[in-house]
């Protein structure tokens, strides 16, 4: 089974493993939805399930770029709120939807096991994931209260020397007031 998989891509804007750029959140549905639909003909005519898991793992890359392309419009406040939210949500739905059909098809073929495994290896992949988001929360956090200090130490520094500067003008002042008038009188 040979399906072109580069509308697919261009539509949901992947991108190659480590780059970061803007999805723009309607080419990517379009994307999660084509993937779909291709997975969906595909399936009809594949022979097994393991031909399918290339087109499968490139939907499942399609969701997540959606999702993200979605979230991130909703963050930089692009459109109305509900606008964001029922695009999320059916990109969503349809993705859960077919999940379900992609289940049905393992149970049918007899490979329950295997979609089982697939769920576990996600699963933990996602705990993976969790810890590693909540690293670097915790060291941009480390980070931001370093900077924080550094902030604090350096007004500080600097009112010391501000306060110094003060005295050395008094101390100065009075050096050549007294040896002309006297000090005190």
């Amino acid at each position: 089974m040979d399906l072109d998989w580069q509308c697919v891509e261009s539509q949901s804007g992947l991108s190659q493993v480590g780059e970061e750029k803007m999805i723009d959140p309607i080419s990517a549905l379009n994307g999660l939805q084509n993937a779909i639909s291709m997975v969906k003909k595909a399936s009809k005519v594949a022979n097994d399930i393991g031909g399918l898991a290339p087109m499968i793992g490139k939907m499942f890359d399609a969701k997540s770029a959606a999702t993200k392309a979605m979230l991130e419009a909703k963050r930089e406040k692009r459109g109305s709120n509900m606008g964001a939210a029922l695009q999320i949500e059916m990109a969503l739905e349809q993705a859960r939807a077919f999940e379900e059909e992609l289940k049905m098809l393992f149970m049918q073929t007899g490979k329950i096991d295997v979609w089982n495994k697939i769920k576990e290896r996600q699963a933990e992949m996602d705990r993976d994931d969790a810890k590693e988001m909540a690293a670097l929360r915790a060291a941009e956090k480390k980070a931001k209260q370093k900077e924080e200090e550094m902030q604090e130490w350096a007004i500080i520094i600097g009112g010391i020397v501000f306060v110094l500067f003060l005295v050395f003008i008094g101390i100065n002042e009075l050096m050549s007031l007294c040896p002309k008038g006297g000090c005190g009188r």
